[in-house]
């Protein structure tokens, strides 16, 4: 049996028809509204977009109508999934038990690549998912894994080829110049030929497997089933694992069109296209069908081969830190992320340059949970536990309704724990393994959408630990989080930023120096923009709170300026005119925190001006314009009123208290001795 598509707008009755033929084989199948190939032709992806409306689509409640009147055939192949994990966990157990599991460690890890095999598209990916993950599984077991990404076994060339011919119109040969006589690669959805253009191109073609909607179809409708029973009677269950199922249908449906996936390179292509050392290989829409995928041909080392990449002088550390960089871009930026980064479809070409493949598998992050993300690393680096928790139920973690009360010191035990010195040195496993426990005691669900975040990350990250094992992705994803929060002018962001910037009412000038520093490390990092939006910032009504802060420090630093060059000025006449100096004004003069604050500002115009870009001439030309400004006005007139003040206030306390002066009782006493010739101290 054959199920070839699946779409959302079949209907009951075409349930009931016996069988016909979708592909070259006579299956029993869903009918299905036919595809206009001419469609499939179109030049441009846009026009594929507009005129091919019945591309398959995953739609859980016409499978489930289908697979419910056919138990035999669901239970047939639960008793193999069951079966054959069984026999596998029991022989794994029997090596460890007789202590022969090195000696078969080889044999066992084949025995699960064949099996992953053979069961189908589903239980690939995850093999593929798991072959990236060195601290999960050992070398052997992920160099078998590793061959699930492109070695995989071929279908026919007869099949391929009448495919081709099915969705391009005419046969291979009367389409390309050249094509390989057998498949260079096999992944789970498709297999790939090299081929010539007859315009000269050298291009990879992708042709599907046949009866793939069925297999997939299947296997997601017992999970589906299986996850339906677990949320109903596993209480201590959190995750929704229903959506999170009908979440990854949606998308491994959507990867079995390729036309989708040739508008989802030229989206990523449009994106991301334009940043440093990124490469998106180009799609050739006249050679593109549903079942068939013609795209520029890349040739390429992946990054998890180190020795032919070390070979050819490519840098594989600098090219997962590209990698890192991209992805916070797709998952915080513009939201649309490539759901399936495994090193079969990360390429190093022979340039230099990362090359992204295989755009089938995509999803996108909504911007309030773009916003969110960047809030909550915000609220974690600041240890601010319950502004996390209030992140969870802006992400959908937990319900507006949950008593947040008991979670935060919890998550402040976890994370403290975590955190250590520095959040950099986390990884995103170390984070998902410390939520898992608090997850079983506290009402959080895992949302459809954040399962194939995590895999991403997670996949990626797998890359990373195998070209460096102590990388960390966080310490490189920071410096585009700082840049985003210096120059991103949402109101979240901005928020985040007073968060970060204020505690207790006091400007901490140790993380403005922090952020700068490190968002000058972003490649994409522009000085002048920040300083730009920063102006702008402070000049709206959404800078009053930080215009006030801002007042008060610089009548703090003016005040202390001009009383250290009184006493400077003090001391030199005193000396001149052999006066005594007293030595208790100068030493009560000097604040340690006043001078750790002028040397993070000191740093801080350091850092600004050793920025690539900073130009000191276009912002003294910006000044004119900046204290012409009603607001700096303001802001002017309000630091010379608090420095009058402070100055009278100096001047009464001089002249009430002296000669006689309270002590620390409140009580006056006459000097004892004659007063002596001395200049005025000027103390605050």
């Amino acid at each position: 049996m054959n199920l070839e598509t699946i779409s959302s707008g079949a209907h009951q009755e075409d349930f009931n028809s016996s069988s016909q033929k979708l592909d070259i084989l006579e299956v029993e199948a869903m009918q299905l509204k036919n595809i206009d190939r001419d469609t499939l032709k179109s030049q441009s992806s846009t026009q594929t977009a507009e005129s091919n409306t019945n591309t398959p689509r995953y739609d859980p409640e016409v499978i489930t109508a289908f697979y419910s009147k056919r138990p035999l055939q669901v239970w047939k192949r639960r008793i193999d999934i069951l079966w054959t994990f069984v026999l596998f966990a029991f022989n794994w157990w029997l090596d460890k038990v007789t202590g022969n599991a090195a000696k078969n460690e080889r044999k066992r890890a084949i025995w699960l690549r064949g099996i992953l095999t053979n069961l189908g598209p589903a239980f690939i990916k995850v093999g593929q998912a798991l072959s990236t993950r060195p601290d999960l599984a050992s070398p052997v077991y992920l160099d078998e894994l590793t061959k699930l990404q492109d070695q995989l076994p071929a279908f026919p060339n007869e099949v391929a080829y009448h495919f081709i011919e099915e969705e391009l119109g005419f046969p291979p040969k009367e389409v390309y110049a050249e094509l390989t006589p057998d498949p260079i690669a096999a992944a789970s959805l498709g297999q790939v030929y090299k081929g010539k253009l007859k315009t000269g191109e050298i291009v990879a073609v992708k042709v599907q497997r046949p009866g793939l909607a069925e297999s997939i179809a299947l296997d997601i409708y017992i999970l589906r089933t299986l996850a339906i029973w677990a949320n109903k009677n596993i209480q201590r269950l959190r995750s929704d694992l229903v959506a999170i199922m009908d979440e990854f249908g949606t998308r491994i449906f959507e990867e079995m069109d390729y036309t989708q996936e040739g508008r989802n390179a030229e989206k990523f292509k449009e994106l991301y296209g334009h940043l440093k050392d990124i490469y998106i290989p180009k799609i050739y829409w006249l050679y593109t069908g549903r079942r068939v995928l013609t795209m520029e041909w890349i040739t390429g080392t992946k990054l998890t081969n180190l020795e032919a990449i070390k070979e050819k002088n490519i840098d594989a550390k600098y090219l997962i830190e590209i990698g890192v960089q991209c992805s916070l871009r797709q998952l915080l930026e513009h939201g649309f992320f490539h759901a399936d980064p495994h090193p079969g479809n990360l390429l190093a070409s022979p340039d230099g340059k990362l090359v992204y493949l295989d755009f089938g598998m995509m999803s996108e992050v909504k911007p309030y949970q773009r916003y969110g993300l960047l809030e909550a690393i915000v609220h974690l680096v600041n240890r601010d536990f319950e502004g996390l928790a209030q992140d969870y139920v802006k992400l959908e973690f937990l319900t507006p309704e949950t008593d947040l009360t008991p979670i935060i010191p919890a998550l402040t035990g976890v994370f403290n724990n975590a955190l250590g010195a520095s959040v950099a040195e986390l990884n995103f496993k170390s984070i998902t393994d410390q939520l898992s426990a608090l997850m079983y005691e506290y009402p959080f669900r895992v949302p459809a959408y954040y399962a194939l975040i995590i895999r991403s990350l997670v996949t990626l990250e797998g890359i990373a630990i195998n070209v460096d094992p102590n990388f960390k992705v966080l310490s490189k994803a920071y410096p585009y989080v700082a840049k985003r929060l210096l120059t991103d002018t949402s109101p979240e962001l901005r928020n985040s930023l007073k968060d970060l910037l204020f505690k207790d009412g006091n400007f901490r000038w140790n993380r403005l120096e922090n952020l700068l520093k490190n968002a000058s490390n972003s490649d994409d990092y522009e000085i002048s923009k920040v300083l730009d939006q920063a102006l702008d910032f402070l000049l709206s009504e959404r800078g009053d709170f930080i215009r006030v802060h801002l007042v008060n420090e610089l009548i703090n630093g003016l005040d202390l300026a001009s009383i250290n060059t009184l006493i400077n000025a003090r001391t030199k006449v005193s000396k001149w005119l052999g006066i005594k100096v007293e030595k208790t004004s100068i030493a009560t003069s000097r604040n340690p925190q006043e001078e750790k604050r002028t040397e993070h500002i000191k740093n801080i115009w350091k850092i600004i001006q050793d920025t690539p870009g900073f130009d000191a001439m276009e912002l003294v030309q910006l000044i004119p314009n900046i204290l012409g400004k009603p607001e700096m006005q303001r802001m002017g007139q309000q630091v010379a009123g608090g420095l009058t003040q402070r100055a009278l206030a100096r001047l009464i306390r001089q002249l009430l208290l002296s000669p006689e002066h309270p002590d620390t009782d409140g009580n006056s006493h006459q000097s004892k001795t004659k007063p002596q010739l001395s200049l005025p101290a000027f103390l605050p």
